[in-house]
């Protein structure tokens, strides 16, 4: 009896999964004008991340920093490439691992949650943090990122090189 409802539950499942995908192909993880405006989230509360039921591979508190440098400063993470294969989806920095839209102020609008889950977009965007925190340019945390992940991995997103006012020292 009980696989008589297995059968009809684990299509739904499947199709449910399915729709998910493709919705947030289709309208999600295209490039969003928005994103590449460099305005940072204005100062105050964020959104609050949403449960994902699962448990990220780094602390959560650690995960809300990253999200939170990555809200505050696009300036950054716009510039630094990810590798971690999420380009297929269309990001196009490690901003994206992360902001999923913003509004013309800045403020956010809708969190993408790939980062969430993903060591790789949470362990370059902390190192970003971290350099930058420490006083590090745009071009010197890029440079750094390029070269750790750069050598392990065949791809990465294309994330164009920092505009000349954030070389910097």
């Amino acid at each position: 009896m009980t696989s008589r409802f297995l059968v009809p539950a684990a299509l739904l499942l499947v199709g449910t999964i399915a729709s998910v995908g493709v919705a947030s192909q289709s309208a999600g993880h295209k490039p969003n004008p928005a994103n590449s405006v460099l305005v940072p989230a204005p100062a105050g509360a964020l959104p609050p991340l949403p449960d994902v039921g699962y448990e990220p591979p780094l602390p959560m508190p650690l995960v809300r920093q990253v999200y939170e440098f990555a809200a505050r400063h696009p300036e950054v993470l716009n510039y630094v490439p990810c590798y971690c294969g999420c380009e297929r989806i269309g990001h196009t920095g490690n901003h994206s691992c992360f902001v999923k839209s913003r509004a013309a102020n800045g403020r956010i609008t809708e969190w993408d949650l790939h980062g969430i889950g993903c060591a790789i977009c949470l362990d370059i965007g902390r190192k970003a943090m971290t350099m930058f925190n420490a006083g590090q340019s745009v071009t010197a945390i890029r440079t750094a990122i390029e070269k750790e992940y750069g050598s392990r991995f065949q791809t990465h997103t294309p994330t164009p090189l920092p505009p000349k006012s954030l070389h910097g020292s």
